[in-house]
């Protein structure tokens, strides 16, 4: 499978790295070297079978315009563009694309989501959310502790949810969820040791979309990589 992949961050660079172990073709572009999303030519996109993107929330929103409008696929690991969500799922029906999108491709994260929506089940708790990313991480809270909150809203109606962030040098990745009350205190957390999880998801996540049109959340497909 021919992929691009757009950013050479450090999550990207280990996206490319992953995509050639698992013996995929690999494209790397770099945001300097796609402004505006310019070098997402029809030729370019021709030649890739799945986009995946690591790159900022508004390079993202363009990157996608370009690639669905030519009916392209895409999976975005970059999170703080979903104002622009039923946008992108409209041009994705509309061109028969593909659009998977994520707050977090780890499969240990996907697990964590499962287990916070149990842990919300509780009667009688307050539900706080603890985040730790790197200094260099844009947004706060991290789309991985939104989508948390609103697996506990959603279980709980009602419920209100605070999330506490945290940027400490070049910190992985750590999400923990706090169940409390007078008698005692439950958690469950994921610490990501490395960016290889979300890379490695992403990666699947592109084989998955490989030759698929219609949009996804990658909650609800990963169980089938």
């Amino acid at each position: 499978m021919n992929i691009l992949v757009l950013g050479k961050g450090k999550t990207g660079s280990l996206v490319a790295e992953i995509a050639v172990e698992r013996g995929h073709s690999v494209r790397a572009l770099d945001i300097s070297e796609n402004q505006g999303a310019q070098a997402l030519t029809a030729p370019i996109l021709a030649t890739a079978d799945v986009v995946i993107d690591f790159t900022a929330p508004e390079s993202a929103v363009q990157n996608m315009r370009a690639v669905l409008a030519l009916g392209g696929r895409i999976v975005v690991g970059t999170t703080g563009w979903y104002a622009h969500l039923a946008e992108m799922k409209a041009k994705a029906l509309e061109r028969q694309g593909g659009l998977l999108y994520g707050t977090n491709f780890s499969i240990g994260v996907q697990k964590l989501f499962r287990l916070t929506a149990a842990l919300a089940q509780l009667e009688g708790y307050e539900f706080s959310i603890d985040e730790t990313h790197h200094v260099t991480k844009l947004d706060a809270p991290s789309g991985t502790a939104i989508t948390l909150r609103e697996i506990i809203e959603a279980t709980r109606p009602g419920t209100k949810v605070e999330i506490t962030s945290h940027r400490i040098a070049d910190a992985k990745g750590e999400h923990v969820v706090t169940a409390k009350n007078e008698i005692d205190t439950l958690t469950v957390s994921h610490d990501a040791h490395s960016r290889k999880g979300f890379a490695l998801g992403a990666v699947r996540a592109a084989e998955w979309l490989h030759g698929k049109s219609g949009a996804w959340e990658f909650r609800e497909i990963f169980d089938q990589l």
